[in-house]
């Protein structure tokens, strides 16, 4: 969008208008920061700085002409100033609370004040003077510190608690109906609305098996937290009235037979599904709270190339980019990519993007090739211990005391650089397992799906790693599937399936 420069017209309108007004600018007093406004469209959210003064919210009006592209003027004759977009103007003095809007009268909380060298203005004046002349709808949800641009999509979102319980029983209301998909986990419920943002009418009291519903890192997700005492969420959606209702009803955790019979439903007994009720009495662990995932080669390093042209390189960051987008709407976790964007990262770089970034889980992906064009279907790999990897593993890991702020010692365990995979080998073979589980279930999988072999990257991983090779691009048919979106979102699907299953094992095997 262009800048529009005051006419003639404008000017003599501007004068007409103001020509009973009178009075120096007014000065804004006692000037505090309130929570910024949150921009939303298309093009995504950013926030929005305001200010109050005399009780009355106000926007400087240099951030409005930055925001939407307007020419702001000031009229020192006239003590006010002109806002000019696309051949339509706005006129406003200090001392009146009001603005003509491209010839119409509209009223304003309360006049524009100067604070410094800044024109300030109620923040209404967004949706009542600007919102006629401008190319898209502006809508101003003050309540929710929602700044609204363009035809978008928010409901208003609410939840109450029907019954305390146990079992406790709650609705999450959507109004006006609007889709919702529930995914359910041990300790929590996630509901991801099909819109560009929600309205959310929190806070939420911790109620019953409830501990909180509040908004994700992405701005249509909602989490309902579950407390420590509580089993697996049962969950059904309703609509009408043009409102969607999630009823949510949370039983008690119930304890697991202790036998030796006892079974998860999985086919490994020790991973456990993303339904399994939790032991009662544990706290719950935020055992994934950041996932690295590595897109293999880039820049001059292409990888393998096919013979109609598809590059590892290519195919990598596109199924890394697509798993980051269901990881974060998902789960709510931090995605850290070794790269997004086609450039070469050294593998020592990657491996300390992951490591440096505490992260909780490390999948490079890959591709395959070979001599012939035979060979086909994803591997997953996971690292190989040499005889000093494994004597590391067995060994109890040196210590090092540093001195902490405070006076005293803090031991600190040292695991040489190269031989930091050696303590989680064992649950990256498990991480490998559930991970040829769910690829076995959406894309065709190699003679040997699972395979061991020493890789610096993976050995130098301090958390558990695995390396997917999705596909052979030296197989045609293969290469052909895997240059399209089918492929890439049932790859980045089962890789998705596989970290909600791990991260449930993750928690059951955590110490209490």
């Amino acid at each position: 969008m262009s800048r529009w420069r005051v006419t003639a017209r404008t000017r003599v309108a501007f004068v007409i208008v103001l020509c009973l007004i009178s009075g120096a600018p007014q000065q804004a007093q006692d000037t505090t920061a309130p929570a910024p406004l949150m921009l939303v469209s298309k093009d995504g959210r950013r926030t929005v700085p305001t200010v109050t003064s005399n009780g009355r919210e106000l926007i400087a009006l240099d951030d409005i002409a930055a925001l939407f592209q307007v020419a702001v003027r000031e009229d020192s004759l006239a003590g006010g100033f002109t806002v000019t977009y696309r051949g339509k103007t706005i006129i406003a003095s200090a001392d009146q609370p009001m603005a003509s809007v491209d010839g119409r009268i509209v009223t304003l909380p309360s006049p524009i004040t100067r604070n410094g060298r800044r024109w300030l203005v109620p923040i209404e004046f967004l949706p009542r003077a600007l919102g006629p002349i401008y190319d898209q709808r502006i809508d101003l949800r003050r309540a929710a510190r929602l700044l609204l641009v363009g035809d978008l999509r928010v409901p208003r979102v609410s939840a109450r608690v029907d019954a305390p319980g146990p079992p406790t029983r709650a609705a999450v209301v959507i109004s006006p109906a609007t889709p919702v998909s529930v995914m359910t986990e041990a300790s929590r419920v996630v509901l991801r609305v099909e819109a560009d943002a929600i309205e959310a009418v929190f806070p939420f009291n911790a109620t019953g098996l409830i501990d909180s519903v509040k908004v994700g890192d992405q701005p249509n997700v909602v989490f309902v937290a579950l407390n420590r005492q509580a089993g697996t969420a049962r969950t059904a959606i309703a609509t009408a009235d043009n409102t969607t209702r999630v009823v949510i009803e949370v039983p008690m955790a119930e304890a697991r037979p202790a036998t030796p019979d006892s079974k998860l439903p999985t086919t490994d007994p020790r991973l456990p599904t993303t339904e399994s009720p939790r032991l009662p009495g544990l706290e719950p662990r935020q055992a994934l709270q950041t996932l690295a995932i590595d897109p293999g080669h880039g820049g001059d390093e292409v990888g393998v190339r096919g013979a109609s042209g598809l590059e590892e390189k290519q195919l990598t960051l596109d199924v890394a980019r697509r798993l980051r987008g269901l990881v974060e709407r998902g789960l709510g976790v931090r995605v850290i990519l070794t790269r997004d964007d086609d450039r070469m990262v050294g593998i020592d770089e990657r491996a300390a993007a992951a490591n440096n970034g505490k992260a909780d889980l490390l999948l490079s992906l890959h591709a395959n090739g070979a001599l012939s064009g035979s060979p086909s279907g994803a591997e997953v790999f996971y690292d190989r211990l040499d005889r000093e990897g494994e004597a590391v593993r067995s060994a109890p890991a040196a210590a090092v005391a540093l001195p902490v702020i405070g006076g005293g010692t803090r031991n600190i365990d040292v695991v040489p650089w190269e031989l930091a995979q050696a303590r989680h080998v064992e649950a990256s073979a498990m991480l490998a397992s559930v991970l040829e589980q769910e690829l076995r279930q959406r894309v065709p999988i190699g003679q040997r799906p699972i395979q061991q072999g020493p890789m610096r990257l993976l050995s130098a991983a301090n958390m558990p790693a695995v390396l997917v090779e999705m596909a052979y691009l030296t197989n045609s048919a293969q290469e052909k599937a895997a240059a399209g979106d089918e492929f890439k979102n049932a790859v980045a699907q089962a890789l998705y399936n596989a970290i909600v299953r791990f991260r449930g094992y993750l928690e059951e095997t955590a110490a209490p």
